[in-house]
């Protein structure tokens, strides 16, 4: 029989420190978890373990050239794990925190399997106090790619389904109830240029216009 993994329903407006700290002890302990974000839920470990990132590439069926973002507390962590320009940091705090996943070059402290030739490195930080919290109590950044089925890509919104289809290959389900199906928009900030690499639920208008 397929042990389906735990869930924790969270209150997004201000989620429960007893359960964020349960959820980061999941994380803590190499666990590979569900979450909501700003944008869709996404499946998520301890950007520092190796195993844990393993699995998640075995989850999800992906290729290892494969990349996975990761999700920062705030600008100054994101300062560790990234060569941030002065250019780079006006951007980051008009687009963060929020429905975006940057492009920056990556520091030293990033995982060589989350690196392909080029030392780059996608990080969001959402708008998402469920993310935030989580984040600040494990100590490290979490892996961010989205929750889908991965025999036909569609993305999980609803935690119900989620729990369904990948529960017995996850150790947590963190419900934050029903989310969109819109992912975030990912903008490359290498170079001291944008270029937006794919639309997603953060307007690009903004990006366009400067």
């Amino acid at each position: 029989m397929v042990v389906k993994a735990q869930r924790l329903v969270l209150d997004e407006r201000g989620p429960n420190p007893h359960k964020i700290q349960k959820a980061a002890a999941v994380l803590d302990a190499g666990g590979v978890i569900a979450y909501p974000t700003d944008t869709v839920y996404g499946i998520g470990c301890d950007l520092h373990n190796r195993k844990a990132i393993d699995r998640i590439y075995r989850i999800k069926n992906l290729e290892r050239g494969h990349r996975m973002s990761f999700i920062c507390q705030d600008l100054s962590n994101i300062a560790e794990y990234a060569y941030v320009t002065d250019f780079g940091y006006r951007w980051l705090r008009r687009l963060l925190p929020g429905p975006y996943t940057v492009v920056l070059a990556a520091s030293k402290l990033v995982p060589k399997i989350l690196l392909e030739k080029r030392r780059e490195v996608g990080i969001r930080v959402p708008d998402n106090p469920i993310c935030i919290e989580l984040t600040k109590a494990l100590g490290r950044p979490i892996i961010s790619t989205s929750a889908t089925d991965p025999t036909t890509g569609e993305i999980l919104i609803d935690p119900d389904e989620l729990k369904d289809r990948l529960g017995g290959q996850l150790d947590l389900v963190l419900d934050g109830g029903l989310l969109t199906n819109e992912p975030s928009t990912v903008v490359s900030l290498m170079d001291d240029e944008i270029e937006i690499l794919r639309e997603g639920k953060g307007p690009t208008e903004l990006l366009l216009g400067d």
